[in-house]
């Protein structure tokens, strides 16, 4: 028998995050488009972006049709001739895609969706470090979906205003640990952080 969710943040009742989500204006509209493995996945950081940013949108599948309006659209993802975030503050309205998986799905939904490889592409500044405590990044600088979204609209609209999406992110990675215990974590991760 499974334990009652929340409908909203879909985590079990009993670790509900919903009042730790905010809801934050953007200028910047975001679309966050989630290849189908990760929707049922505990860590969702996705569907917390979604639920904590007005002017975004969750999107699940793997084959997505382009948007049909005419609003600038970039691919949040590195590339060699990715621009930075900064470039575009001056910019005017614009839409930042967000491909959620892991890198090799995230690659599979640009194979799949040849429009968004073709998109500009805009990356974050190297050296970033996560805060996703539970899993080792597979390269330097890689953040969790929700972590990217914050730091790409901190940057993009100039102010530290989006840092709040990441309190229910903490808190559900605080919340694994604690179900995990202290020292079955420090035996999994005995690099962390005290």
């Amino acid at each position: 028998m499974s334990r009652p969710s929340c409908s909203r943040c879909q985590r079990p009742s009993d670790r509900c995050l919903c009042a730790l989500i905010p809801l934050l204006e953007s200028h910047v509209q975001v679309l966050i488009l989630q290849h189908p493995s990760e929707a049922r996945h505990a860590l969702n950081t996705a569907r917390l972006a979604a639920l904590g940013l007005r002017n975004a949108e969750l999107r699940v599948g793997e084959s997505f049709a382009p948007p049909a309006d005419e609003l600038p659209s970039y691919l949040l993802f590195p590339a060699d001739d990715a621009l930075a975030p900064s470039s575009l503050v001056a910019a005017g309205p614009l839409r930042l895609i967000v491909p959620d998986g892991t890198w090799r799905k995230a690659r599979k939904l640009l194979y799949l969706n040849p429009w968004l490889a073709a998109l500009p592409r805009v990356a974050l500044p190297e050296g970033l470090a996560s805060r996703y405590r539970l899993r080792k990044a597979p390269e330097p600088g890689a953040l969790a979906t929700v972590e990217a979204i914050a730091t790409a609209l901190n940057l993009l609209e100039g102010t530290q205003r989006f840092d709040a999406l990441l309190r229910p992110f903490d808190a559900l990675i605080d919340g694994q640990i604690s179900a995990m215990g202290e020292e079955l974590y420090r035996r999994h991760h005995p690099d962390a952080p005290g």
